[in-house]
């Protein structure tokens, strides 16, 4: 199992958000000079692609076109998806946080993957404990820590399976576990999994679990992992209780 890394310092965190500020500037550059030419290619292959499923008799030349066509298109999705989540990952920064039910958010978040677990064949077994204080979460991004680890489990269960939502108090803040028996991570996958861009997935951007590192540590939390090869994979994320108001005015 990895050593739980220390708790960064606040001149680490502070160097951080101005380095993922940066970033998040360089990024929406990027995506500005990107985003144009990429539509206009998607809309081109589009029109290319119903001007020759219109035609009443397709030749062998024009369907082996049309293939290439649909690779095209698919390619060009899958680089508009890596974008997407390049401006996620870069975006991580400056937080709108307020004291939050962590159970409230995740029966909120059940309700919304239900549908998706249910067409996968996953079972979603929440064990929520009844004494949680109040963490302070920035609402929308969390949404996506809660996202991505439900993909992250539900590309580990091709066939079906269950996962696990528990949230309990522990010796070190309130946690959630994300628990699945799928397929689970080698010792060499764990150690590189929240490296940005990197993917046991061809179709992968390799940057949803590193988006979820990002945004759980800008909470002043931390996760970590257990998995074994056959034996499923177990995500914990540790969040810091929310401070009581202060009486003074």
């Amino acid at each position: 199992m990895a050593e739980t890394p220390p708790p960064l310092s606040h001149e680490e965190r502070q160097r951080l958000q101005a380095q993922t500020a940066e970033i998040a500037e360089l990024a929406g550059g990027l995506a500005h000079e990107i985003k144009n030419p990429l539509s206009t290619i998607s809309l081109n292959l589009e029109l290319m692609a119903e001007e020759l499923d219109e035609s009443p008799e397709s030749s062998p030349r024009d369907r082996r076109f049309l293939q290439k066509i649909n690779t095209l298109q698919r390619e060009c999705r899958q680089l508009n998806q890596i974008l997407e989540a390049f401006l996620q990952f870069a975006r991580v920064g400056e937080l709108k946080l307020s004291a939050r039910d962590l159970n409230a958010l995740v029966r909120e978040f059940i309700a919304f993957y239900q549908p998706q677990a249910e067409d996968h064949g996953i079972e979603i077994s929440p064990h929520l404990a009844t004494d949680l204080p109040a963490v302070e979460l920035d609402e929308s991004l969390f949404r996506q820590v809660l996202l991505n680890l439900a993909l992250n489990a539900q590309q580990a269960m091709p066939e079906g399976g269950l996962l696990e939502l528990q949230t309990y108090r522990g010796p070190d803040g309130v946690c959630l576990e994300f628990i699945d028996n799928g397929s689970g991570m080698d010792e060499r996958t764990r150690s590189r999994m929240f490296q940005a861009f990197f993917s046991t997935r061809t179709s992968g951007s390799g940057l949803g679990l590193p988006t979820v590192k990002k945004i759980v540590e800008a909470h002043k939390g931390q996760i970590t992992c257990e998995s074994e090869p056959g034996r499923g994979t177990r995500f914990k994320v540790t969040l810091p209780p929310a401070e009581p108001p202060s009486d003074a005015d």
